[in-house]
């Protein structure tokens, strides 16, 4: 079977190798035992780029998302997706300056809200995720409203995300403290939650959370992998978009 040829601009390491071995789990699920679409992960350590993030210096985060994509393009891949949502902020502002296209990680999360009917979800992230338009901007559009924790849990759990989940580092109380906010978002109405962070869903699933879960990082890998297999065109440049008109079931 011939495929499209999948890059990972990993960005973080926990995040990273989560989306490759769901893209590789989800190609031997449509391809056949130990078969996946070629995949190239690329990870310039995520430290390089850490400082530049509290001052919002995007420029500067850029340069560097720009070299993971570039050893992507040169390795011959024909798109990328980099399954860490913050990143997704910088990326908007130079997807046209990349020499391959990507995947959108939060219009990937959109087709299955839409697919479920759901008005009303819950978003968990870092608190540029949380705060900003990266989700915000796809949803209203849809008339899809979203709910966030109050300031103080978000700063809980943005330094959770960085000083632990990053890291490996998995303590019980911090998993409490996301099912809580997830209980939170619930009682405010939220039908779902978004896990719009990478390391997320490696403290929370659908067995502890309170609301059904968005798994970014996994939908994001699983519908690169059927774009792979797809007949679709991808364009030289930007967002591929027209694959999430046709049926991925």
């Amino acid at each position: 079977m011939v495929s499209k040829k999948i890059g990972i601009c990993a960005h973080s390491y926990e995040g990273g190798s989560l989306c490759f071995i769901t893209a590789c789990r989800e190609g031997a699920k449509l391809m056949g035992s130990h078969m996946h679409p070629n995949i190239l992960l690329s990870a310039i350590p995520m430290g390089l780029s850490m400082n530049a993030w509290e001052p919002n210096s995007y420029s500067e985060i850029g340069k560097y998302l720009k070299n993971e994509v570039n050893q992507i393009a040169n390795g011959g891949e024909d798109y990328f997706l980099c399954p860490d949502n913050t990143a997704h902020i910088v990326l908007e502002q130079i997807i046209r300056e990349l020499p391959i296209p990507g995947l959108h990680i939060a219009e990937v999360v959109c087709q299955e809200i839409l697919k479920n009917k759901w008005k009303n979800v819950g978003l968990l992230g870092t608190k540029w995720t949380m705060n900003g338009t990266i989700y915000a901007n796809i949803l209203q559009k849809k008339n899809i409203a979203i709910n966030t924790p109050d300031e103080p849990t978000k700063q809980k759990i943005n330094d959770s995300i960085f000083n632990e989940l990053c890291q490996g580092v998995f303590n019980t109380k911090t998993t409490e403290l996301f099912i809580e906010a997830i209980n939170d978002l619930k009682k405010r109405g939220a039908e779902c939650v978004i896990l719009g962070c990478t390391e997320i869903p490696l403290i929370i699933n659908t067995n502890n959370s309170p609301l059904l879960i968005l798994d970014s990082t996994r939908l994001h890998a699983k519908y690169a992998v059927r774009l792979a297999l797809s007949e679709v065109p991808i364009p030289k440049k930007g967002w591929v978009r027209e694959f999430y008109e046709k049926t991925l079931e």
